[in-house]
């Protein structure tokens, strides 16, 4: 391999080689083909000259592409549709008079388009539904698992570990339920002809618009689809690459969320991400163990969230019928908004194995817990104290005394949290030390969490699990 030319690293060091392929010259240009043969088979169904030995020459030369024929015509003609025109003529003899009749360059280029991207989001539901499914089990298993939560970044009320996973995973259920109505909603472009009017099938057909109607109809369901866009200019509105990107882009912002969420709890080493046994973690710092895979969950998504505003300006000016502005972003940008998902999912499988994945440290999380809840444990005190006859004002201000003295011992002098002791010492309060003890079990602060993981999982996630079912996708990471 070359090492003198600019190489994308989506191709050598991040997406699938599926997900490549999608984007790949060879799926582009036998997809054109495709799409030529249901023009021509449409047509003669129709009843234009066009005979079945033509259409089956065409099927048959699909994948007999020249591409050495099809970079000199491209060269010398300066139009790549008329370049591969040319070229499947040369391996179609009898049926190169015939091909992209009637057609504009846009009918071969905005209708793969389409395809493409409905490919491709099928790749993403894929893997999308195999990371809910992983992070399910994982909030099912670490579901009681009290930890502390965060708001401001600063302790709160206790959580679950498992708890905590829902919020990610319904995130990426709710970007689930937009790729599903996305991909239900996408049409193909059709055969709109030059601006849209379908004047050169109004010529071939001699004004039958129900054989016009027809032939887009045949169109569509030799390709899998249900139905064309109902108008357009040349292409399809450019809109669509937009809503599909958006789509792409919330999948990443959910996956960034996750990802920093990761790398914060790996800081205070609650959990950190698979971690080989050779694996280096720093080139100086032989004892680190950074967050690599996570870090690059964030950067990639950094990268998609960006990208969706491309196909954004190019949506908002294009100009009446077309412009090709259009073509060099595009190309450009929707397939890498593509191939950074794919690459955030290959990740994510990775990390969220319920074999391989990430690794749950409880007994720093219980002592870390446990630094905490007297603070917590507050509440509960004062109003077994108010139970046995105290005055709730008085109490509250006494703890909030107390709370200071902890607190100055902790971060001033670096000592433990002494507060339950200083609450036992303080006769006002009238607790026991078993009564204190009953109180500071982490589990009595977790209100409905274990519960909650069971009925998200059982409401939310599995229907979704039955309807879809679960690939048996495998990560694949290069690096």
């Amino acid at each position: 391999m070359s090492n003198q030319s600019y190489e994308s690293p989506f191709c050598t060091r991040y997406a699938s080689k599926e997900m490549q392929y999608l984007f790949s010259a060879d799926k582009k240009f036998t997809t054109w083909r495709r799409l030529w043969v249901a023009l021509a088979r449409a047509e003669m169904q129709l009843g234009l000259n066009i005979t079945q030995e033509q259409v089956d020459e065409l099927e048959a030369n699909i994948e007999n592409i020249d591409y050495e024929m099809a970079a000199r015509e491209e060269k010398a003609v300066r139009h790549d549709v008329m370049a591969h025109v040319h070229t499947y003529a040369a391996a179609c003899p009898k049926a190169g008079g015939i091909i992209h009749l009637g057609a504009t360059s846009c009918y071969v280029g905005d209708n793969t388009d389409v395809i493409i991207m409905r490919d491709a989001l099928q790749v993403v539901k894929r893997k999308l539904v195999k990371v809910i499914s992983q992070l399910a089990k994982f909030a099912d298993k670490y579901k009681a698992l009290p930890c502390l939560a965060y708001t401001h970044l600063q302790p709160a009320q206790l959580t679950t570990i498992g708890k905590r996973a829902t919020l990610w995973c319904n995130e990426l259920l709710m970007d689930l339920e937009d790729l599903d109505f996305r991909v239900k909603s996408l049409k193909l472009l059709g055969s709109k002809g030059t601006t849209g009017t379908q004047a050169s099938f109004m010529e071939l057909f001699h004004g039958d618009t129900d054989k016009i109607k027809k032939l887009e109809e045949l169109i569509a369901k030799e390709m899998g689809f249900d139905a064309v866009v109902p108008v357009s200019g040349q292409t399809y509105s450019r809109k669509v690459d937009y809503q599909v990107c958006s789509v792409l882009a919330g999948i990443a912002q959910s996956a960034s969320k996750f990802s920093n969420d990761i790398r914060l709890m790996q800081s205070f080493k609650e959990m950190e991400e698979p971690f080989e046994k050779s694996q280096i973690g720093s080139s100086a710092m032989a004892y680190k163990r950074n967050p690599m895979r996570d870090e690059r969950i964030t950067s990639l998504a950094r990268y998609v969230m960006c990208d969706v505003l491309n196909p954004a300006f190019t949506a908002g000016t294009q100009w009446f019928e077309r412009t090709l502005d259009d073509s060099a972003n595009k190309r450009i940008a929707v397939a890498e908004a593509f191939l950074g998902v794919d690459a955030i999912l290959n990740i994510m499988l990775n990390v969220t194995d319920p074999e391989n994945g990430f690794v749950v440290y409880d007994k720093i999380i219980t002592r870390r817990v446990m630094a905490e809840l007297p603070f917590m444990a507050t509440e509960n005190i004062m109003m077994d104290a108010v139970e046995k006859g105290g005055n709730r004002q008085e109490l509250h201000e006494k703890i909030r005394q107390l709370s200071m003295e902890a607190g100055k011992r902790v971060k001033q002098e670096g000592l433990d949290n002494n507060l339950c002791e200083l609450i036992l010492a303080e006769p006002m309060f009238q607790i026991t030390k078993e009564e204190m003890d009953a109180i500071m079990k982490p589990e009595n602060f977790i209100g409905r969490c274990p519960q909650q993981v069971e009925e998200f999982i059982a409401n939310c996630v599995q229907p979704v699990l039955d309807e879809n079912g679960v690939s048996d996708d495998k990560a694949e990471i290069n690096v």
